[in-house]
């Protein structure tokens, strides 16, 4: 992939300034370019990102000190692909979002985020069997119409998509909420070497930020983002799957939801959504029948 001169001065804001697009687009519309990112005066700096000036002051030292540091060439060292906003490879479905990521990191098969056909599979932490039968129902037709399953590696519903996706031959996406010198849950370790070879691991984040409790709803408006479609299985009524939810009714996506036992709390919220106008869904070719 071809990296510009533009693309490597982003590279080196978002190091030592990682936030999203939204936050620093009036550096970009002052100088799309950014051949002025190395010598702003750090009251420039301050009024462009909208930040106090002492913390202006300490970022110009930052940019300064890595001016000359190849990122590109060192995240390809460690496997690591970086797609700047400014980069033609950069997905359009992202640059819709109120807030788009400044840089995507990718690790693994970077083709599979060309693949035009997505769909996020999400749900509870603490997801029974009952998810992963369901999923043996769902998955299926979604592979063989040549569907990418996107999800966010977390521990149950997460982890039964990406395994469920790849038991049955398909492709799959892992959006983190964390850098890649970074691995969260650790017991998902080695489902996430599996994937950094044959699957694709994606995140906003550069390689050295450890996961905070902040970064996980950020990501999940990339899980949304990517995908043309949400099926949430098993989860409580209130609860990090409904962030992603919001985000996908915010993007227009379609949202459909997996009928669970009414002895169940974890199908309160799929429940919930049906009421209020998502599809009940029980098998994968309905998200062909019903688009």
């Amino acid at each position: 992939m071809e990296i510009t001169e533009v693309d490597k001065r982003l590279l080196a804001l978002h190091y030592v300034y990682p936030v999203p697009y939204n936050k620093i687009s009036e550096v970009m519309r002052n100088d799309p370019d950014l051949n002025l990112l190395y010598n702003y005066h750090a009251s420039d700096l301050g009024r462009l990102l909208q930040i106090p000036e002492i913390k202006a002051v300490r970022l110009k030292e930052q940019l300064k000190l890595h001016e000359k540091t190849p990122f590109h060439l060192l995240y390809h060292q460690e496997n690591i692909i970086p797609i700047p906003i400014t980069n033609k490879n950069y997905p359009k479905s992202l640059k819709l979002l109120v807030d788009p990521p400044t840089v995507l990191y990718l690790r693994g098969m970077t083709s599979i985020l060309d693949i035009p056909l997505k769909v996020a599979i999400i749900g509870s932490r603490k997801a029974t069997d009952y998810s992963r039968k369901a999923l043996s129902f769902i998955v299926p037709p979604l592979v063989d119409k040549g569907a990418v399953i996107v999800s966010g590696l977390a521990k149950g519903a997460d982890t039964m998509a990406h395994e469920s996706a790849i038991q049955f031959g398909g492709k799959t996406i892992a959006v983190l909420g964390h850098g890649l010198f970074h691995l969260y849950p650790y017991e998902n370790r080695h489902l996430a070497q599996e994937m950094a070879k044959n699957h694709l691991l994606v995140t906003e984040y550069p390689p050295y930020m450890k996961p905070a409790k902040w970064t996980f709803p950020m990501r999940n408006r990339i899980i949304s983002g990517l995908s043309e479609s949400v099926i949430i299985t098993e989860s409580d009524e209130k609860s990090g799957t409904m962030s992603t939810v919001d985000h996908a009714l915010e993007h227009g996506k379609a949202i459909y939801a997996v009928p669970g036992p009414i002895s169940s709390s974890l199908s309160l919220g799929p429940h919930k959504l049906i009421v209020q106008g998502a599809k009940p869904i029980w098998n994968g070719f309905q998200v062909f029948e019903m688009s």
